[in-house]
């Protein structure tokens, strides 16, 4: 078989991957079922070939870390890109902030009281495998909310990109508290804020002396230049122990909003125009690099997972109580948060890209040996399977809007302008 593994046929398989992928995003829009569980099965099925045939099996874990770290960079950026601020967007970004902190905090409550009771676990790595179950996945709602309302649209953007955030931070908090404890808990927060305080004030001067050079390069060769240098920001922050997607999530808000964080004086430094005939470019760039990576991310890991122990009935059990607690959290916490909610806002809970990243982070020493991966594919597959239902069910209501709608506020029918 190995002769069938030559640069030809890789190429094929990487064009077809591709090509697949585009036209799953067509379904998608079709079906509103995401696209993501497409990629994921076709993970599966090359995985399930590779093995009837006897295909040599490749270590996939770094590829995964690298693509899902890549992906996670032009997820968030792609989300702040699209996040516009005014004096009416106060109350959105308040409650979508409110509900994620509610949303999380309850969670991680319910699983790490889950794993420790059902899983005999000790209370911090049961604390450290509730974290990334309990984080939202912009990597699969931002694509898939394409064209709902304007303020819904705009909530879940805020709420996924927050959630990403808030989780990833969290977690690489409780690492680092839990495998280096201070025994003072005053401190530890001390710490926390002292770093987070570090990680805004960095993220926001660096961000715009990004702005700045944009504007001021000559060259035409700037984009992949500016994003080679947010991914090299973001890997330095990670080694500085940082909240390094704040330089992302800051970057891509300054870009998109520069009358609003260039005031006054600060005016001055802005070439208004230039940015403006930037931005749109630049978010087209953004917008197809997160999809390629997004691409190749699910169906690698798809790849690469285990289907031996789904049949398990206790992987099954507490895949299905993990899911009920994270519905009726979410379900609850909306009503608490949301003056006038809507319905399809409870199924908007799927897990994805930053779960997977995160367990792979969770060092040796505290994982859970009770704790099988079957779990996390069901929460994963089952998650975004309710949000596909939730968003086929609404298809038709208020919650979405309809060709004749697009076609008034943009003039076409082309799907990219779509976006609001």
């Amino acid at each position: 078989m190995s002769n069938l593994i030559n640069t030809p046929s890789v190429l094929i398989a990487l064009a077809a991957i591709v090509i697949v992928s585009y036209l799953f995003n067509l379904l998608a829009k079709k079906t509103r079922i995401p696209s993501v569980l497409m990629l994921l099965g076709t993970g599966i099925i090359l995985g399930a070939f590779g093995k009837y045939f006897d295909f040599p099996q490749p270590n996939v874990q770094p590829s995964l870390e690298i693509l899902g770290s890549i992906g996670l960079i032009m997820i968030v950026l792609e989300a702040a890109l699209d996040l516009e601020f005014s004096k009416d967007r106060r109350s959105l970004v308040g409650r979508s902030f409110i509900l994620t902190l509610l949303e999380m905090g309850f969670t991680v409550f319910f699983l790490a009281g889950l794993f420790h009771v059902g899983m005999d676990a000790p209370w911090e790595n049961a604390i450290l495998y509730a974290v990334p179950l309990s984080i939202l996945s912009s990597a699969i709602v931002i694509p898939s909310i394409e064209y709902f309302k304007k303020d819904l649209k705009e909530f879940m953007i805020y709420q996924s990109t927050f959630s990403d955030i808030l989780g990833i931070m969290l977690f690489y908090f409780l690492v680092e508290g839990f495998e280096n404890p201070s025994g003072n808990a005053t401190e530890w927060l001390l710490q926390f804020g002292w770093s987070f305080g570090i990680s805004v004030i960095v993220s926001a001067v660096f961000s715009y002396l990004l702005v700045i050079m944009l504007q001021n390069i000559k060259t035409q060769l700037k984009l992949f230049l500016l994003i080679s240098a947010l991914i090299l920001l973001y890997a330095v922050g990670k080694l500085l122990h940082l909240s390094s997607l704040l330089v992302i999530l800051i970057f891509g808000m300054i870009l998109n909003n520069p009358q609003l964080f260039f005031p006054g004086r600060l005016r001055r430094l802005l070439k208004a125009n230039i940015v403006s005939s930037l931005l749109k470019d630049f978010k087209l760039i953004t917008r197809e690099t997160a999809f390629i990576v997004r691409t190749f991310f699910f169906v690698v890991f798809g790849y690469s997972i285990d289907l031996s122990s789904l049949g398990n009935p206790l992987v099954i059990f507490f895949a299905v109580l993990s899911l009920i607690g994270i519905y009726q959290i979410r379900k609850v916490s909306v009503l608490w948060t949301v003056k006038t909610p809507s319905t399809l806002l409870n199924y908007l809970a799927p897990r994805g890209l930053i779960t997977i990243l995160l367990f792979y982070a969770i060092p040796a020493n505290m994982s859970i040996d009770q704790f099988d991966n079957g779990i996390l594919l069901y929460i994963i597959l089952v998650s975004s399977s309710i949000m596909a239902w939730g968003m086929v069910r609404h298809k038709e209501k208020d919650d979405h809007r309809t060709l004749g709608e697009v076609i008034r506020e943009t003039g076409s029918i082309d799907p990219e302008p779509y976006k609001d």
